[in-house]
This record gives C-alpha cells, sequence and structure tokens, in this order.
C-alpha cells in the first residue's frame, strides 16, 4: 500500500504529468455533464419511462452503455463518439484501396494533417445521418402507456426535428473535439477513455438492479455467483492476451570504427499477442450500430423490421458477424500499427539480422509470418468474450450486468486501464521515478 501511496504522489509532483491528468478528468467531466442534458422540445419524465423498457435489453441498450447512458437521456451527446470512430474506419479502409488516400499516408505529417480533417468532415456526414435517423424513426415515435408521445404534438415538427438533428451533430462535434485535446494535451486515448468512462457510469446501476432483482427473488444468487467466477476467468484472460508478447531474437554484429566497438549483443523484438488492443472491438462495435440505425428510417416496413430482427444483439447473425469483424479489424489495425517491411529495414541499416534468417525481404517475412500466427487466437480470444454477454443474457442474466462481466465492456475496461497507467509509467520513469511495479516497469507477459 505505501509502494501505491509513494507512487500517486510521485504523479504530482510531476507539474506535466499532473496537468495533463486534471486537463483529461476536466474534459470526462463535461462528457458526464452533457450525457444529462436533454434536447429541448422532449418530456423528460415520459422519456424516464419509455427508455426504461425500450433500451434494456438490446442493441439499444448496448449503444447507451458505450455512451454512458446519454441515449436513453436524449441528450445531446446521444450520438457519443462513435460517428467519429465510424468515420476513422472508412478513412483508414480507403488508405488501403484508394490512391488518393494511400498517397496521403505517404506524404507524412501534411498528409496526417489532410486525413484528420477528412476525418472531421465523415463525421459530420455520418453523425447528421444517424441523428436523423434516431430523432424521426425513434424519438418522435416513443410513446409511454396510453400511447402518450414523449415529445408532445405541439412540439412535433420540422423545426423540432431540424433543431434537434444540429444539436445531436454539435455534441458529436464537440466530442470530437475533446478526444483530439485528450490525446494531444491529456493522458490516454481520448476514444477509449470516454467510452471508458461511460462505461464505468452504469456500472453502480447494474448492480443495483441486480440486487434488487436478488431480493424479490427473480434471480438465483448461485447463478450471480458463477458470473462473478467467469469475470475473475475473463479478467486473467484479458490480461493475458493484451500484455502477452513472442520476443524475436535480433543479433546485431560488431562494428569497429575509429577505437569504439559497436553491435556484439543480442535484442529482442517484442510481438504483442494482441498488438491493436481493444480498438478492433470499438471499431466493430460501431459498425453494427450502423443496419439498425438504417432500419430506423423505416418503421412501419414489415419487411425492414424482419431484418432488424437478425440484427438484434442476442440473435446468432448478429453474434456471427460481429465476431468475423472483430478477427478482420484485430488484423487490419495490427497492419497499421506494425508494419514488418519497415521493422526488417531499419534492422538491415543498424546491422541486425535475425539468427538463421537472411536480412531483408527474408526477415520481414518471417516476422510478418509470426505476427500473423500469434494475431489469430488473440483476435478469436476477443471475438469469443465481446459475445460472450449475448449468450448469458439467454439464462436470465440482464445484458447491462452481463456485460460488465464478459464481452465489449470488460475488455475495453481493462484495455483502456492498463494502457492509461502505462502512460503514466512512462512519464514516471523519464523522470526517474519509480512506477506502479517494483520494476519500475509493467512487463508483459512471455511466451
Amino acid at each position: 500500500m505505501g509502494k501505491v501511496q509513494d507512487t500517486f504522489r510521485n504523479i504530482f509532483k510531476i507539474h506535466e504529468l499532473r496537468q495533463r491528468i486534471l486537463y483529461t478528468l476536466a474534459l470526462l467531466v463535461i462528457v458526464r455533464l452533457g450525457a444529462h442534458i436533454t434536447l429541448p422540445g422532449i418530456d423528460a419524465r415520459l422519456l424516464a419511462e419509455a427508455m426504461s423498457s425500450k433500451t434494456s435489453d438490446n442493441l439499444f441498450g448496448l449503444y447507451d452503455l458505450f455512451v454512458g447512458g446519454a441515449f436513453s437521456n436524449a441528450a445531446i451527446f446521444a450520438l457519443g463518439i462513435m460517428p467519429y470512430i465510424s468515420a476513422s474506419i472508412i478513412i483508414q479502409l480507403g488508405g488501403a484501396v484508394i490512391p488518393y488516400f494511400q498517397k496521403l499516408q505517404r506524404e507524412g505529417e501534411e498528409g496526417r494533417k489532410k486525413i484528420t480533417q477528412l476525418t472531421r468532415y465523415g463525421t459530420v456526414l455520418i453523425s447528421a445521418f444517424q441523428a436523423t435517423g434516431i430523432v424521426t424513426g425513434y424519438i418522435m415515435n416513443l410513446t409511454v402507456s396510453g400511447g402518450i408521445p414523449v415529445v408532445p404534438s405541439e412540439v412535433q415538427g420540422i423545426g423540432f426535428i431540424f433543431s434537434s438533428v444540429v444539436l445531436l451533430v454539435a455534441g458529436t462535434v464537440f466530442m470530437m473535439w475533446m478526444v483530439e485535446q485528450i490525446t494531444d494535451k491529456g493522458i490516454g486515448n481520448g476514444i477509449s477513455l470516454i467510452i471508458f468512462i461511460g462505461i464505468i457510469n452504469r456500472f453502480p446501476f447494474a448492480l443495483l438492479d441486480e440486487y434488487r432483482l436478488i431480493a424479490a427473488g427473480t434471480r438465483n444468487i448461485v447463478i450471480e455467483i458463477v458470473i462473478l467466477a467467469f469475470m475473475v476467468l475473463i479478467i486473467a484472460g484479458i490480461v493475458l492476451v493484451t500484455q502477452g508478447t513472442r520476443r524475436i531474437p535480433v543479433q546485431y554484429a560488431k562494428r569497429v570504427v575509429g577505437r569504439k566497438v559497436y553491435g556484439g549483443v543480442t535484442q529482442y523484438i517484442p510481438l504483442r499477442v494482441n498488438t491493436a488492443g481493444v480498438m478492433p472491438i470499438i471499431f466493430a462495435q460501431s459498425i453494427m450500430f450502423i443496419p439498425n440505425t438504417v432500419l430506423s428510417f423505416f418503421p412501419n416496413s414489415e419487411f425492414m423490421q424482419s431484418m432488424a430482427g437478425y440484427f438484434q444483439y442476442t440473435s446468432f447473425t448478429y453474434s456471427f458477424i460481429y465476431a468475423l469483424m472483430i478477427v478482420f479489424f484485430t488484423y487490419f489495425y495490427t497492419a497499421i500499427a506494425f508494419n514488418p517491411q519497415d521493422v526488417a529495414e531499419n534492422m538491415k541499416k543498424q546491422g541486425g539480422f535475425v539468427p538463421g534468417i537472411r536480412p531483408g525481404k527474408q526477415t520481414s517475412e518471417f516476422i510478418d509470418n509470426i505476427l500473423t500466427k500469434i494475431t489469430l487466437p488473440g483476435s478469436i480470444f476477443l471475438a469469443i468474450v465481446a459475445i460472450l454477454p449475448a449468450f448469458v443474457s439467454r439464462f436470465g442474466v440482464s445484458q447491462t450486468f452481463a456485460s460488465f462481466f464478459g464481452g465489449t465492456s470488460l475488455l475495453i475496461m481493462v484495455g483502456v486501464a492498463l494502457d492509461t497507467l502505462q502512460q503514466i509509467e512512462s512519464h514516471l520513469l523519464m523522470r526517474h521515478y519509480d512506477g506502479f511495479m517494483k520494476s519500475g516497469k509493467m512487463k508483459g507477459r512471455r511466451f
């Protein structure tokens, strides 16, 4: 305990780190405040009654979990940061197939600025599309018992729709700005932290609801204990996947320059089992929200509503597509974050080589082959854990509670916490302070 207390004291001794943490916390507080500012014209009392049944055990409930209750509050931050993530995915996918985006990626800093600007434009377009679908296809049709609309009839009209869409888009754009500020001037990844704080916000409510159900006799305490046991196993697995590494030995030949001798040592390239972290989960989830947004435009179409059944959170079709997308985005994000060809070229320039492998192309292929093999089980693990709550909920456990003890929420909470702690650790080490671990480093597991 004394070690942890000393570490926290050291954090606030470093002016830059202290400023970054306080700045991040201030923006996260704004995110939570915006999640409780309801759109003008909506009866908040009727909204709470209507949403209690609408966002409990379906995809909208999962979306509401990601945005920290802002969706069920019909708040100005109801769309969350998902449109920004969707735009980022589209731009990054474009970099793999569209020559224009490939050219921008090769232009260095200037190209990165143009890509960032295009991502912002895409965010506005996607958020406008989603906001229109949510307002016209969902909020406008919300009623309570007796058919009383949440949006009073005298308020309904083009003016309400236009103002609501503008506010929702503005809220998303403001959140996009906060994401960039947290990433650049704060601590941690802005996207991950905003989703993380939204999930954490719902945790006490999930525990309270489950306690009430157990007290009322509608839940079996044994089942709850089994879920908690699964939670411990899943956390252990998450740490194993996110922190696990496979080390590749690199030999550096001796070189004599004047009187100095360089090289002659063996170093290691650590390849993480899950290089992509929690981003594949976030990317895949943001894409899976799109079909329901499109289908919400057609509330009176029987065909469209039958199609919506295939994209319900607990359906087999949803889980299968979701799992495939997680595997795809794991490989996709890994390819962006780690380029074997660049690693091989840099190694060759520095006189390094993998024992038994020729420098250059063969080294690149060797590293790529190992990375592909260790990424596959990591991606499958992520997919299984992500869809686990959908199957657990079939046994009578509420989706909200199940999501905290397995699946997307738990993966994000653990992954974001570890990544943020690692960033704090690096700041402490640069100032020669001990970190959270005895060795001053948060080490990954080695295989």
